[in-house]
């Protein structure tokens, strides 16, 4: 694929802070909720892989760009037929090590490997404390009592683990139960994150299996407000910074605004293609260049969609989210979904779209013409 480059007439610099590796186009999971919708992957079938040689080359090339951390993800990382040369690779270049998982393949070995990695953070998905309810939103029988036994591997390797429950009609009342599970299982945190209207997760909305906009406004403050303060965990909703309050944020006990830092990110995706984010994977538009082919540096300095993103955010931002005086920390929440419902990064987040339209939008956060 060919690759659009302009020249620098800036002069600002935006380090590179964390490559996020989708190291596998195939899952051990089906899940109904997943906004990349990668291919099952069984004992049958396999399907491409980050090779570990290119993986090291593009974390050499990045160093000097600013590079502190990777994420892997996927597809499901640990599918990776060689993910202990790549845990290794990152355990001896100190970067600081992420991992998004499903739990399934987490043996005692790889959570031991995992440990090792420079200030490891590792989350799980899990959807229900209940057997049944995870597995429907998974999709694979079995993979509830994996997912278990995987988070406990992680845990006696002295990692405390986020679990991350994406809430949905099916599971909502799952919630509370899931966190006391947490608490039992010694984990760091839990997120909730919201079922997004993209891939899988766009035809969950379509079937009504998604929680409408006034569901989730109404569990996010019982989340942060009450569930919170009945455990010693960190709780995450993960709504727009608009509607988490200030203290939650800015406060002692604050998680900070968790947006995606579209600023220092780039994607890698399986075939070694360089992708604004796990998006390029089903917007071609999104993917501008190759490891094999063209330098890091340039694209990372070059590339004309990051080149407008850079220039666009937060100013370009339309709708309720341009008269949001949480745009600048917010920007947009997450521009790849803007793009890839609207075809337009400007387009408002369709959460607060949603909000704003049934009157749920916080008026403490708009723009002091808007609240005349």
């Amino acid at each position: 694929m060919a690759m659009e480059i302009t020249a620098i007439n800036e002069k600002q610099f935006f380090p590179l802070n964390q490559i996020y590796f989708y190291l596998t186009e195939g899952c051990n999971l089906r899940c109904r909720h997943c906004w990349l919708a990668p291919k099952y992957q069984d004992g049958t079938h396999t399907y491409p892989s980050l090779s570990p040689k290119l993986f090291k080359s593009i974390t050499e090339q990045a160093k000097p760009l600013g590079l502190s951390a990777v994420k892997l993800t996927g597809g499901e990382p640990l599918l990776h037929p060689q993910i202990r040369e790549i845990l290794e690779e990152v355990r001896a270049s100190s970067l600081r090590l992420i991992v998004e998982t499903n739990g399934v393949l987490c043996t005692g070995e790889l959570a031991r490997m995992m440990a090792s990695c420079n200030d490891p953070f590792v989350a799980v998905s899990l959807d229900a404390a209940d057997a049944k309810i995870h597995e429907w939103m998974r999709g694979v029988p079995g993979c509830f009592e994996k997912t278990i036994e995987g988070i406990g591997n992680l845990v006696n390797a002295g990692i405390k683990p986020q679990l991350i429950m994406t809430v949905a009609r099916c599971n909502r009342d799952e919630i509370e139960a899931v966190v006391r599970l947490a608490e039992s299982m010694g984990a760091g945190s839990v997120k909730f994150n919201v079922l997004q209207p993209v891939a899988r997760g766009k035809q969950m909305h379509e079937a009504g299996e998604a929680l409408n906009i006034e569901e989730l406004v109404k569990i996010g403050q019982w989340i942060e407000n009450t569930l919170s303060a009945s455990t010693n965990l960190l709780l995450i909703f993960d709504h727009p910074p608009a509607f988490r309050p200030l203290g939650k944020m800015f406060g002692n006990s604050g998680t900070g605004c968790d947006t995606c830092g579209i600023f220092g990110i780039l994607g890698v995706l399986a075939d070694g293609s360089y992708s604004l984010c796990g998006i390029g994977e089903t917007v071609p538009e999104l993917v501008f260049g190759h490891a094999d082919i063209d330098r890091l540096d340039d694209v990372w300095n070059n590339s004309t969609v990051l080149r407008e993103i850079r220039k666009g955010l937060p100013g370009r931002l339309e709708g309720i989210c341009g008269e949001c005086l949480l745009k600048d920390i917010c920007l947009g929440n997450c521009i790849a979904q803007n793009y890839y419902l609207n075809r337009d990064f400007w387009a408002p987040f369709w959460y607060c779209h949603e909000a704003n339209s049934k009157g749920l939008f916080p008026e403490t956060r708009l723009k002091k013409e808007e609240m005349l």
